[in-house]
């Protein structure tokens, strides 16, 4: 079992249970022999073994109550079953025009709420989740909250925009939310079906801005296995969504996360109910030094009973 010390110079202490245990032997042989000299020669042998037999007892529980009080000073901790107090969890959706597409139904934007609500309501109790929607900018949808209802009503209320797509705006808010509610684990999941072509921040920014605050992100690609027209040019050129996939792999692989393709609305509902599944929760480091107090104080009544009662070791 990994034991974490919070005060680990107390552990210095230890070597004084040697100490006590060479003084506490040293004042027993004199003891033992101050006995022989004023015991009768008949049944000295029988009496020196259960004195020593005595004292090995009462030594052993003294140096033990003493070792448990040390480590009980060091403040051990152990990760317990139980996890931290929740993750912190922001959907960074991208909101832009090319989202409006109805490759999946009724939209792609609908599609992505949708199961943005599958992953919310998979959520554990303890877990905080916010919302952060970007096309040509990036903007808060819902804060981070515990009130999972509450998220959901943001969610059905936004719609898509007209704007270009900025990844990196919407990354850098996101983790920016994430990191809001400090001591615990920060998770962001991008969606966009699109291409970096807007915003001030850039995507390698965003990522090292993950990165320096110890963000994981999860990327899913929003695509279609046959080109999808979302407009014309001013020529009447036919204008295709674009997925930058090698660009959310990144995002992915460099903050210890994972990339999801879609390719309609049902394998997108699949990926968020999976995602929920995938966020790894860390134990929590609990301390454990009241164990080791409540041991010392049974080994020393322990003693005590075997010093002073019905039972008592005598010789």
């Amino acid at each position: 079992m990994h034991f974490e010390f919070m005060n680990p110079a107390m552990l210095v202490l230890l070597p004084v249970v040697a100490f006590v245990y060479i003084f506490i032997n040293r004042m027993l042989k004199k003891k033992r022999r101050d006995a022989i000299k004023f015991s009768a020669v008949y049944g000295i042998k029988l009496i020196a073994k259960s004195v020593k037999k005595r004292d090995l007892i009462f030594v052993t529980l003294t140096l033990l109550s003493l070792t448990m009080l040390i480590i009980a000073l060091a403040d051990p901790h152990i990760p317990l079953a139980q996890e931290k107090e929740g993750v912190n969890v922001v959907l960074a959706i991208d909101s832009s025009g090319s989202m409006q597409a109805t490759d999946y139904k009724p939209s792609r934007f609908e599609a992505a709420k949708q199961a943005a609500k599958i992953l919310i309501n998979n959520l554990q109790p303890k877990d905080y989740v916010g919302v952060v929607i970007f096309e040509s900018g990036a903007t808060t949808a819902a804060y981070l909250t515990p009130y999972k209802e509450r998220v959901i009503e943001k969610l059905n209320s936004l719609q898509p925009k007209e704007g270009r797509t900025a990844i990196g705006d919407g990354l850098s808010l996101a983790v920016d939310m994430a990191v809001s509610i400090p001591n615990r684990k920060r998770v962001v999941i991008l969606l966009s079906d699109g291409v970096n072509n807007a915003g001030v921040v850039s995507p390698e920014e965003a990522i090292q801005f993950a990165k320096s605050k110890g963000v994981q992100v999860y990327t899913v690609g929003m695509g279609s296995e046959k080109p999808v027209v979302i407009g014309y040019d001013w020529f009447g050129r036919p204008q295709y969504a674009e997925l930058d996939e090698a660009l959310l792999k990144k995002i992915a692989k460099e903050t210890n996360g994972l990339y999801f393709k879609s390719v309609n609305e049902q394998t997108l509902s699949q990926i968020y109910a999976t995602i929920s599944q995938k966020i790894e929760r860390e134990k929590e480091l609990v301390s454990i030094k009241d164990w080791f107090i409540f041991l010392a104080l049974v080994i020393l009544l322990v003693e005590i009973y075997l010093r002073y009662g019905k039972y008592r070791v005598m010789p």
